[in-house]
Parts: structure tokens; C-alpha cells; sequence
């Protein structure tokens, strides 16, 4: 027998004994177990990971020790007894080899999600100065998931925990981080912040597939995206780029030669649609499956921009409404709080009584997704930019998040919302809208009460008079209309809106109407 057919038996009696053998592996911990990380206080603590399978593994943190097995799969897992004091701990895990976490803290977890608007990181957001030089919060901690597109859900996650310094605030999600910088003031305990988000994102690739599929209403979805996948052809799909870059770069050639500064977007390089960002359950299965059970206080959500188009926007309360079913489900912690921010003001500015665009009837889903117990909602009608659909001033949006927080989650007495609608009443042509969320009471921001329109059984809206008539009611007439059947406010992109309670924060863009929309 040569050499070579000898060296080949031999490699292929180590493979035979190999197959035979288990995997020899250190213990291992998930990317979100790092050092600076925080825990969530008060709550059981899940800890988990991986080992030779049946090897033995201790788990030690603040006087406390836990032991699991590894199953024949190589996981592991233990539950740690709640802790209050805020620490620093370090976190111990022992096998064959051993593990210690430094810097642990105890305090409240949060996971941020959604698209560019929770992505939008403190370096773009207006006062960057001030904000940089004023971010000396050591206690504040923010761990930012990679973008990972998934075809099935993953175990792992990859990022780091950031200790929030004038160093390291700019890489922060603002919206994020200006609700944890609140909490952190108001609670005086450290804050961690999760922030799992993709730009430009719809609501349903953060949803399970097994979720998606028991709602007939997105069969038409899922059968497409099903489509685009079996039909896939990527050197064409690569030719067609080719062309539209050619194209883009001539193009942008002209443009340039005569001194024009704006310029098309350039073309991106497609993706594959099975692990394209849009897929439904595609982020869900890269970038939140892997968190699961890592304890959390709650979430907040900014996103709606992708759902706005396309003829889906009345799907969107449906879709959010089954997301925070799903994870709740999956964390198996209760109802936890999922506080969300409604879409801001934005493009042209309100000319008709009532103007309906996928952009509002998003925000209307957003408003009766409120019915979902424990969910709170910040309104950004005041605080948007016409221009740019990503408003600067994340601050605002950031405390009215934590606003809802603080009065729902943790029970301190303030004024959680701008006013909400409650109620109607006809009576002598005129109506009577009430509304929770008032404050001290309801009150006019400026000169004048605007944004209210009225319509008769006709469906026909004109802008009416608005007085408000007690702490948490508006009357509302024209002399156009003998016979009012319903009041809608603030029913544009860019609305007229100067309703307010007494902590300034403003109402809701609402309908009393639930006529078919254009």
C-alpha cells in the first residue's frame, strides 16, 4: 500500500473515532453576558450558555451559587435569586475552565428596538455639544446588538456593553439614551439599555414566523416574500445593479458638473431576499431570539415608517399588537411594559380640514394599539421635522417615553401622556369630546385652539370652533354644519395641533369617526 492511500485510511479512522466522541469545548457565555453589563434588580436572574455535554457548571454572583449539567446539546442554564443592591458584582462561571465578569451592576434593563429613528445614534441629534460634555453617567450602560439578518432564530448575539462617558455617548441610540438618562435621574439606580434596532425596517421582521402565520390577513405577505425567495436569481439580480450604477454615476457626473448638491442615493448591491432585513421574522430570529430570557424591565419601540406605505397601514396596529405578544410570550415574564413612540409630524404642512395618508393612519393604529394592556405611547406631533424624517430633538421623545414610565411602571405621581381621546357627546349641534391624560387640565399652547375639524352624516369635513369648556373637555361647531357626526383633530402628516395639558404635552391626533378612509 503507497503513503497516500495510507495517510487517507488514517484520516479516515480518525473521523470514525471522532464522530464518536463528543466536541471538546470551553464553557461559554451569550455576547449579551459582558463585562459593564447590568441585570435587571428585583427580578430572578436567567443565566446561560454552553459546555462539553454532562459537564458540570457553577454559577456565582453576590453570594450566590448555582450549578446546572450541560445536556447532550452542550446547553446549560441557571436561575439566580433577585438582587437589589445595585453592586459592582462580578460574574462567575465554572467548568472545565472559568469564566469572571467584571463591573456587573444591578438596576433597570430596557430593550430599545425599531428602525433609523431608534437607530439614530446622540451624534446626530441637535445640542451635541452640550449633551456630549454633560454625559458623565458611569451608571448608564447601553449594549448595541449587531445587524444580524437570520433565516432561523439564533442563540448568539455579538456586541458590547458601553459605559456611558463623554467617550462613548455619540454611538448611543439617542431615543434610548435620553430615556435611560431619565430614569437614571429620577430612580437614582444604574440603567441598561439594549438596543436592538435596523434602519429603514418594517414591523414584521421582528415578529416570529410561527406568530405571523396564524394571521390570515398577512397570508398575502408571507406568500410573497415565499415567491421572491423561489425566484431569486442572482446574476441577475447582479446585472441589473451593474446597469443601475452605471446609470447612477453618470448621473451623478451631470449633476456635479453643474454644481447641483443634490445628488440620487446610490444603488445598493442586492440581497438575497431569504436574508434580506425586510423578510418577516428575518431580524427576529437575529436579533431578539438570542436575547431571550435575558431579564428586562420592559421595551420601547420607535418604527412605523416602513409600514406607512404600500397599502399595509391599516395592518399596523394588527402587526404591533401580535409583536408584543410574541416576545412577551417568549420572555415569559408577564405583561411587561412596551412603551412606543407614534409617528412625529412630518412632510406638508395641513392645508385641508382632513388630509388621510398611510403616515396617519399608522398613527391612529399606533393610538388604538393602547388597548393592549401595559403598552404606553409617547406623541411626537410637535417635535418633528417637515424635511427630514429624522427629527433632531431625540431628547423629548426620549423623556416622553420615560414620562410613561415612570407613572405606569414605577408609580410616581406625574402626568404620564399628552391628552388622549376618551369620549363623545351630541348635543344642540354641537360636540362634546372628552379625553383622559389632562394633567391639571386641558390648555392651548399659543394663541389660538386649532386643529379640529367637524363633518355632518355627509363624511364631508370643514374646520370648525373649538373652546375648551373643563379640565378634560373641548366643544366643538361650525355654522357650516347643522348636524355634526364627528370630530377628528390633527388628521394630516404635518398638522395643525395646539391642544395641550397642563404639563405641556400634546394630545393625540384622534377621529371619533370610524368611516372607510381614502
Amino acid at each position: 500500500m503507497n503513503r497516500r492511500c495510507l495517510g487517507i485510511l488514517m484520516a479516515a479512522a480518525v473521523l470514525l473515532v471522532a464522530a464518536g466522541m463528543p466536541a471538546v469545548a470551553e464553557v461559554k457565555l451569550p455576547g449579551i453576558f459582558a463585562p459593564h453589563m447590568v441585570l435587571q434588580r428585583d427580578l430572578a436572574i436567567p443565566v446561560w450558555g454552553w459546555a462539553n455535554p454532562g459537564e458540570k457548571v457553577s454559577v456565582s454572583l453576590a453570594g450566590q451559587t448555582e450549578q446546572a449539567t450541560a445536556d447532550p446539546q452542550g446547553k446549560w442554564s441557571v436561575e439566580l435569586a433577585p438582587i437589589a443592591d445595585p453592586g459592582p458584582y462580578t460574574l462567575t462561571v465554572k467548568g472545565d475552565n472559568t469564566i469572571e465578569i467584571p463591573d456587573v451592576l444591578a438596576g433597570e434593563v430596557w430593550l430599545a428596538s425599531g428602525q433609523s429613528n431608534m437607530a439614530m445614534t446622540v451624534s446626530r441629534c441637535k445640542d451635541i455639544e452640550q449633551e456630549t460634555a454633560a454625559a458623565n453617567h458611569p451608571r448608564i450602560r447601553m449594549f448595541t446588538v449587531a445587524r444580524t439578518p437570520a433565516e432561523t432564530p439564533q442563540d448568539n448575539v455579538q456586541g458590547s456593553w458601553q459605559v456611558c462617558s463623554r467617550e462613548t455617548v455619540g454611538g448611543f441610540s439617542a431615543t434610548a439614551y435620553f430615556f435611560g438618562r431619565e430614569l437614571e435621574k429620577e430612580l437614582d439606580v444604574p440603567v441598561g439599555l439594549i438596543n436592538s434596532s435596523w434602519g429603514g425596517t418594517p414591523v414584521q421582521a421582528w415578529t416570529s414566523i410561527e406568530r405571523q402565520q396564524e394571521k390570515p390577513e398577512l397570508t398575502s405577505l408571507l406568500d410573497d416574500w415565499g415567491r421572491r425567495i423561489r425566484d431569486w436569481n442572482p446574476e441577475k439580480a447582479e446585472e441589473r445593479f451593474e446597469r443601475d450604477l452605471k446609470a447612477w454615476e453618470e448621473r451623478t457626473a451631470e449633476l456635479k458638473a453643474a454644481g447641483k448638491t443634490e445628488l440620487p442615493r446610490r444603488p445598493r448591491r442586492p440581497v438575497a431576499p431569504r436574508l434580506n432585513p425586510h423578510r418577516p421574522a428575518c431580524l427576529f430570529n437575529g436579533m431578539i431570539a438570542p436575547l431571550v430570557p435575558y431579564g428586562m424591565r420592559g421595551a420601547i419601540w420607535y418604527q412605523g415608517e416602513s409600514n406607512a406605505g404600500g397599502g399595509s397601514a391599516a395592518l399596523y396596529g394588527m402587526q404591533l399588537a401580535l409583536m408584543i405578544a410574541d416576545w412577551r410570550a417568549r420572555w415569559d415574564q408577564g405583561e411587561f411594559p412596551f412603551l412606543y413612540v407614534q409617528l412625529p409630524n412630518f412632510r406638508r404642512a395641513q392645508t385641508e380640514p382632513s388630509q388621510t395618508t398611510g403616515w396617519v393612519v399608522v398613527q391612529e393604529q399606533m393610538l388604538k394599539a393602547l388597548k393592549v394592556p401595559g403598552t404606553g405611547m409617547a406623541v411626537t406631533i410637535d417635535i418633528g421635522e417637515a424635511d427630514d424624517i429624522h427629527p433632531r430633538n431625540k431628547q423629548d421623545v426620549g423623556r416622553r417615553l420615560a414620562y410613561w414610565a415612570l407613572a405606569h411602571t414605577y408609580g410616581q405621581d406625574r402626568v404620564a401622556s399628552g391628552p388622549l381621546y376618551k369620549s363623545m357627546e351630541k348635543k344642540d349641534g354641537k360636540i362634546t369630546v372628552k379625553f383622559d391624560h389632562v394633567g391639571a387640565g386641558l390648555a392651548v399652547r399659543g394663541d389660538k385652539l386649532e386643529g379640529f375639524a367637524i363633518a355632518g352624516p355627509d363624511e364631508k369635513f370643514v374646520w370648525a370652533d373649538a373652546t375648551i369648556t373643563g379640565p378634560d373637555t373641548v366643544v366643538v361647531s361650525s355654522s357650516e354644519i347643522e348636524d355634526p357626526a364627528a370630530v377628528r383633530y390633527a388628521w394630516a402628516e404635518n398638522p395643525k395641533a395646539t391642544l395641550v395639558n397642563s404639563a405641556d404635552l400634546p394630545a393625540s391626533p384622534f377621529r371619533t369617526d370610524d368611516w372607510d378612509l381614502e
